[in-house]
């Protein structure tokens, strides 16, 4: 099921929501319930030193009960994990026992900011920088006219904007400037026309390639930016070749860090239709690793992939037999946060959809530390702290516990 939402009216929505959040930066979010989806976007603006507009704008979807499940097989994951008690030790196990092993127009707000060009500023190096693509097409005075890009929002840079950016990201031996150039451009990638046009300029593979940039600042923006940019099915079809090396990102990245958290959020769009989900089959076990030692925030990012993975009934046979540990039922509680919670028995519900049978449901049983055992089989504990939890403070836990117990 593609969770989609015609994006003009999305824009429209969430530019009525503003709450500050401190400084100069400006946090404008919406969220909407759309038949049986959730869809969140979230747009953070800011001003740096030089005067340049910066946002990073999120959509994420996750998929209510109701729907056939999804799941991902582990294929050859170590045995070594286990059961195990502690969170952290689980975690740490996983990473050392897996090791490197890789799994046209929209409408706009425009804005309108004079600044000042200052010397080696970024917008004094992008002022009269040679187009590189589609020259043919573009207005032959540009070089002239370039040195105001930096003054214009995100939705009224034109496409010889964008290339001379591209140019820019590919030839300074500056990472500052590098870095800015890829907060301009994952801002500007958060309209449909950008997200086209970049795609037609080779920008996709080019923003792609400093995924490896020794800078960690560098990599997270490279992220945010191809995070935007894989809100176009057709992007996706380009950038599905990274998703090996950001789960790896993930799994060699410090826990509860910015990379991680953008890795995932990258993640959580590819995985929100069925194309490219089996991509991520492999490393389910480290998701369900890194829930259990995260905090919140990275949390709801792991649940909403996990979630999107679940959704799609090829996957679940793979999603069952995933190593998982045992902590993970420790989460299936009150103190949980809500957010959280809801969408563990989200999770749940679409394991619960999943028929084995009794051939693979022995199977399965034999393998104590297998997904299934921990969540699903007679004998988990989940059966014993679902009751408890009817008695939680919020209504739609409430709700989907006893759909749970019927």
């Amino acid at each position: 099921m593609n969770a989609q939402r015609n994006t003009t009216q999305l824009r429209e929505m969430f530019w009525s929501s503003t709450d500050a959040i401190g400084g100069n930066v400006q946090r404008k979010q919406f969220s909407d319930g759309y038949e049986d989806q959730e869809l969140f976007v979230s747009v953070f603006i800011l001003q740096d030193k030089d005067h340049v507009l910066t946002c990073i704008y999120e959509i994420c979807a996750y998929r209510r009960m109701g729907d056939d499940n999804v799941v991902a097989r582990l294929g050859s994951m170590k045995a070594l994990l286990g059961i195990v008690a502690g969170a952290g030790a689980s975690y740490g196990i996983y990473k050392l026992v897996s090791g490197r092993a890789g799994d046209a127009g929209v409408n706009r707000k425009k804005s309108a900011k004079s600044v000042t060009i200052q010397p080696g500023s970024l917008m004094a190096k992008v002022s009269g920088f040679k187009v590189v693509s589609k020259s043919d097409n573009l207005d032959p005075s540009a070089d002239t006219e370039s040195s105001d890009i930096f003054s214009k929002s995100a939705a009224s840079l034109e496409p010889r904007h964008l290339s001379m950016l591209l140019s820019l990201l590919q030839s300074s031996p500056n990472p500052e400037e590098r870095r800015k150039v890829l907060v301009t451009l994952g801002n500007a990638a958060a309209f449909t026309v950008n997200q086209d046009l970049l795609r037609e300029f080779g920008g996709l593979h080019i923003i792609a390639g400093f995924l490896s940039d020794p800078s960690p600042e560098i990599r997270v923006q490279t992220l945010n930016a191809l995070n935007n940019l894989s809100m176009n099915v057709r992007n996706q079809e380009q950038l599905k070749i990274y998703v090996p090396s950001v789960m790896q990102m993930i799994e060699m990245s410090p826990v509860n860090s910015d990379l991680q958290l953008a890795a995932l959020r990258l993640l959580t769009n590819v995985s929100v239709t069925d194309n490219h989900q089996h991509l991520m089959k492999n490393s389910i076990t480290l998701l369900l690793s890194l829930l259990v030692v995260s905090n919140e925030v990275l949390q709801i990012q792991v649940l909403k992939v996990l979630v999107n993975l679940s959704s799609n009934p090829d996957l679940m046979d793979d999603i069952v037999q995933a190593q998982a540990p045992a902590s993970l039922i420790l989460l299936f509680d009150g103190c949980t946060s809500t957010s959280v919670l809801l969408r563990l028995l989200f999770f749940v519900g679409y394991l619960r959809a999943w028929r084995p049978s009794a051939q693979v449901a022995e199977a399965l049983r034999r393998r104590q530390d297998s997904l299934y055992c921990v969540l699903l089989d007679g004998s988990s504990q989940l059966h014993r702290k679902l009751p408890l939890l009817l008695s939680h403070p919020d209504e739609e836990v409430k709700s989907q516990v006893a759909r749970l117990l019927t």
